[in-house]
This record gives C-alpha cells, sequence and structure tokens, in this order.
C-alpha cells in the first residue's frame, strides 16, 4: 500500500501468538540468558514466581503475527524506528492479541513518506503486556 493511500486511525487486528515454553527457553538462551527467563528454581523465588518470557521475544512474537497482514507490500522501503514499552510479564502459554494503529503520517518527500503505527499487544487475560511505536518509510505513488 502506498504512502497517499493509508488513513490516520486504520485499525489492523493482529492474531494471536502463543509463547511456547520451549521457545521461550531457546530465545532466552540465545539472546536474553538472565536467570529470570531460564532458570525456574531461581524464577519462583521472584516476585513473578515462574519464569517469565524475555521482553524482545513477546514484542517479536506479536511483530510477527502483525506482519503476516503485510500492510505496506512492496511499498515499505524501510524501518526507520521502534520504541516498545513492557507493561506487564508475559509467561510461557501466554496467548498475545493486539491491534496496530496508524497514529502519524508524514509525508517525507515526493517519493516517500514516515507512517507511525502503534501497537498494543494483550494477554488472554485481557491485560495489555507491550505497547510499541514503530515508524516505517513507505513509498508514494509518483
Amino acid at each position: 500500500m502506498y504512502f497517499d493511500d493509508i488513513k490516520p486511525n486504520t485499525v489492523i487486528e493482529i492474531p494471536p501468538a502463543v509463547i511456547e515454553k520451549e521457545k521461550m527457553l531457546d530465545f532466552a538462551r540465545l539472546y536474553d540468558n538472565i536467570p529470570l527467563h531460564t532458570d525456574e528454581e531461581y524464577a519462583k523465588k521472584t516476585h513473578f514466581g515462574k519464569l517469565i518470557a524475555p521482553g524482545v521475544m513477546s514484542f517479536m512474537s506479536v511483530w510477527a503475527k502483525y506482519l503476516e497482514v503485510d500492510l505496506f507490500g512492496e511499498e515499505l522501503l524501510a524501518g526507520k524506528s521502534t520504541k516498545i514499552e513492557w507493561i506487564k510479564p508475559v509467561f510461557a502459554d501466554d496467548i498475545l492479541t493486539g491491534k496496530a494503529v496508524v497514529t502519524n503520517l508524514v509525508k517525507r518527500s515526493p517519493k516517500n513518506g514516515l507512517v507511525e503505527i502503534t501497537i498494543e499487544a494483550y494477554n488472554q487475560n485481557g491485560e495489555l503486556v507491550l505497547t510499541d511505536v514503530t515508524e516505517a518509510i513507505v513509498k508514494c505513488r509518483l
């Protein structure tokens, strides 16, 4: 979709993402190897009471489902930035759902514009677990 065709406040529903325990542990061991994510005995002693998923993994699980929607298609030129805020912990077997909303549009040149997408992800209990604001550079019609 071209920048010119994108409307503010467009809502994109994000399909569910399941946080599978083994994938969570594998991710944590590779990219965020701290006891809170990898050591069940340690995690039991924390205020969470059990292992929590790495925040980046939680976000990437939702992000992968958002990308399946393919809002921009071939008109996407590049990502510019992202800002993630983690609000509540995510645990093994949680099911994350969410929505993405077009929250800002800025035409940068005759060739492209900046699209700001805000994502909210919720667990199976309806609790907001993370938000993300991402900026993407998208082609304009010439």
